[in-house]
């Protein structure tokens, strides 16, 4: 939880210190980069970090992911220039994309289905918590003391993290794939009937070592390994090129300018060069099955719709009531954070209705009404008072916990111990793909909206400076276009329901308890 907390605050704690920061290194041209290197570095690695996993074991990559997150944070807080400390950034991301994937899997390992809800719950609660206190942690450590802070805080709460780690967690014994084939042999050759007492006694032993030999002999022990670096390389490119694409189109640079297009083509081009060289690798980074399976393709793309629609409320919101409704910053975050009082609570009730429903189900109803709040926003009076869309993200994050935490859950209760990292890991890729991508597309629609009401070339960006005075047209503009931000994050969760009614099986090939732990169903 430590480590879930340490992620999530890095990507908006230094939203409110961009002011002092600026002012003491410069570089105003590309500080959004703090927030894209970032990003980009979290999102590509996922993929990479959950193989590891599935190779190594949970606890070596999440040390390594924790100790250089930590080293980034530690160069960040020395960074002497805007460029140095976007650097910095980028060593952070690397190191974040290991806290967030394998933090979720070894969730699943260490709990059992019916309690996967609760601990799922508290680390959403510390995600949310940390996410909504980024800002304020931000604005009083650059305000009162240094912005180079924001960085140093990292140090005392990641070494507590990995010192709980190195101590207590503990994952299975790894025993050999030899091993486990000569305890095998050695029960099958026993005849304990044959036998006097203590024949029997020893067959009985051997049984057991040889049943507990089974029980490990999936998941990835002592045995000869072969890491598909060509497709790490060629994924973190890709990753690379395409969210770089995504997060500067129409904000550096024209969405068909030459380096947009360069981009999404040059993307295009080591996509197909990551398909050939992983048709080619022994153990590849992102396997087939990844998306020959039904359910683990269809969580996936719901998923990633849900990465989408999320932009809505955690990007446009806060400028919508701090523009339209007239508040201040940190109440403009007080009305964001209801949705992450809710969102807790359903997903930790959420065990109660897909055992009796099931998983797809739930995520069903979850997702139902998550659009039926989205396509309320749009009808909420001008300008409306603080509490009615309180009141929708109230709902809607009530909503979306019946949905995210089932389908999480629910893959990877179908995957065996050995598949479980590189299943969680496209779970979450998928999702900030969706991210960036509807930051991209609802960005390009407000903007167009924004420049249909004002005829000029206004953006989003470009209201922060006019907040605090904005006339009457001004606050109309952004309405329309936040409202059309949201019937956007509608169609979104249309899509994720498409999905799961057309492409999810109804019922989830739960693997049991016993398969769970190494055999494959």
């Amino acid at each position: 939880m430590l480590g879930m907390a340490l992620a999530a605050l890095d990507g908006t704690v230094v939203s409110t210190a961009v002011p002092q920061i600026v002012g003491d290194l410069g570089g105003l041209s590309v500080f959004s980069w703090l927030f894209s290197g970032y990003l980009l570095a979290v999102t590509v690695t996922l993929p990479v970090y959950g193989k590891l996993c599935d190779t190594f074991g949970r606890k070596p990559v999440l040390i390594a992911g924790t100790i250089l997150f930590l080293i980034g944070s530690l160069l960040c807080a020395m960074a002497w220039s805007m460029g140095s400390l976007i650097a910095f950034r980028i060593v952070q991301g690397l190191g974040g994309g290991a806290l967030q994937g394998t933090i979720q899997t070894i969730a699943a390992d260490l709990y059992p289905l019916k309690e996967r809800p609760k601990i799922q719950a508290k680390l959403s609660s510390v995600w949310a918590t940390a996410s909504v206190a980024g800002p304020a942690a931000g604005g009083l450590l650059a305000g009162y003391a240094d912005w180079r802070w924001i960085f140093l805080i990292n140090l005392p709460v990641g070494l507590v993290a990995l010192w709980l780690v190195g101590r207590y967690l503990v994952e299975p014994e790894r025993k050999s794939v030899e091993a486990a084939d000569s305890a095998a042999k050695a029960d099958g050759q026993m005849d304990p009937q044959a036998a006097g007492g203590d024949a029997r006694a020893a067959a009985s032993a051997d049984a057991a070592a040889a049943r507990k030999a089974r029980w490990y002999r999936k998941v990835p022990a002592v045995r000869k390994v072969s890491v598909d670096w060509a497709g790490a390389v060629t994924i973190f490119a890709t990753g690379s090129l395409l969210l770089t694409a995504l997060v500067q189109g129409g904000v550096a640079w024209p969405w068909l300018s030459a380096p947009s297009l360069g981009l999404f083509a040059g993307a295009l081009a080591l996509a197909g060069v990551t398909v050939l060289v992983e048709r080619r690798a022994a153990d590849p980074i992102i396997p087939g099955w990844i998306w020959r399976r039904r359910t683990i393709s269809a969580v996936n793309l719901a998923l990633g719709a849900l990465g989408l629609l999320m932009v809505a409320p955690t990007v446009f919101l806060p400028t919508y009531a701090q523009s339209v409704l007239g508040l201040g910053p940190i109440a403009a975050g007080f009305v964001l954070s209801a949705m992450t009082l809710s969102w807790p609570v359903t997903a930790a009730l959420s065990n109660r209705v897909y055992n009796r429903i099931g998983f797809r189900q739930t995520a069903v109803v979850g997702i139902t009404l998550a659009l039926l709040v989205l396509l309320a926003f749009p009808f909420l009076p001008f300008p409306g008072e603080p509490w009615q869309p309180a009141l929708l993200m109230l709902l809607l994050g009530g909503a979306l916990g019946l949905f995210q935490l089932p389908l999480i859950v629910g893959v990877q209760s179908t995957v065996p111990y050995e598949e479980r990292g590189t299943t969680t890991a496209s779970v979450l890729f998928c999702r900030q793909v969706g991210q960036s991508v509807g930051a991209a597309l609802f960005g390009a629609i407000a903007n167009g909206v924004l420049a249909s009401r004002l005829g000029t070339g206004t953006d989003v960006d470009s209201l922060a400076y006019a907040l605090g005075h904005a006339d009457d047209t001004l606050r109309r503009a952004v309405d329309a276009a936040v409202d059309y931000v949201y019937l956007g994050a509608a169609g979104a969760a249309a899509l994720a329901l498409l999905v799961l009614l057309t492409l999810a099986p109804r019922r989830f090939p739960v693997l049991t308890e016993h398969q769970d732990r190494g055999q494959s169903a």
